[in-house]
């Protein structure tokens, strides 16, 4: 048991160390002997996990699209809250920044883009039940209305990472929220939804309070078979 919780967290500090690296220098760039000095292991331990620098990215990208947010009674303000949870954590978490440099690194063909259209596709999900409610105007296409705001989303995780190192990525989300909802939502419901930078926050509190019940009832059910 020792020898496996030591793995795992080899393999998560590699991981860690890997998805820092392509998120500072894109994956061209980015080297093995810098992940491994970052994840302070050796060679071979990095190696046992991931034969090559490909099964690094490989490894980073299956943390780019992450759990949907806490459904809500008023459901664009979960179409909402996709974006803004991921805006709070993106600045925060190493593997998720990672992933999105790879996403949106045009110099790595294999990865480029890859992540987007799974993002795009749960988000589309997420107008369509909106609209099915009556809350998205008639003339909206969920599909294209999602591939439009993740492309202005990664637009401005781009100027964010360059110009501020992302301090001020949630404002700019937020922003982006106010400026396309009035385009989509009905009128009624805009003084209802909230777009604050500070959304993100709660609401992936919440993510994570679902996430946790969750397990305990898991946990529960498991103790009583």
């Amino acid at each position: 048991m020792a020898r496996q919780e030591r793995a795992i967290r080899t393999r998560n500090a590699v991981l860690e160390a890997a998805a820092a690296v392509f998120a500072e220098r894109g994956y061209e760039s980015a080297t093995i002997v810098e992940i491994l000095e970052r994840a302070e292991v050796t060679k071979g331990a990095l190696y046992f996990h991931f034969p090559s620098k490909e099964d690094l990215a490989h490894g980073v990208l299956e943390h780019a699209v992450t759990e949907p947010p806490t459904e809500q009674p008023i459901r664009i303000q979960s179409f909402v809250d996709m974006g803004l949870i991921l805006a709070y954590r993106l600045p925060r978490e190493p593997l998720l920044r990672g992933a999105a440099r790879l996403a949106a690194d045009q110099g790595a063909q294999r990865f480029f883009g890859r992540p987007w259209q799974e993002w795009a596709a749960v988000t589309a999900d997420r107008l369509a039940v909106a609209k099915e409610k009556g809350e998205v105007l008639p003339h909206v296409d969920p599909v294209r209305t999602a591939e439009t705001m993740v492309a202005a989303f990664t637009g401005i995780q781009l100027m964010s990472q360059a110009t501020t190192d992302m301090a001020d990525f949630a404002e700019r989300v937020s922003l982006l929220y106010d400026l396309v909802l009035p385009s989509i939502a009905v009128p009624g419901l805009l003084g209802q939804v909230d777009t604050s930078p500070e959304r993100g926050e709660r609401a992936f509190a919440d993510v994570q309070a679902a996430a946790e019940a969750a397990r305990e009832v898991s946990a529960e059910a498991g103790a009583q078979r």
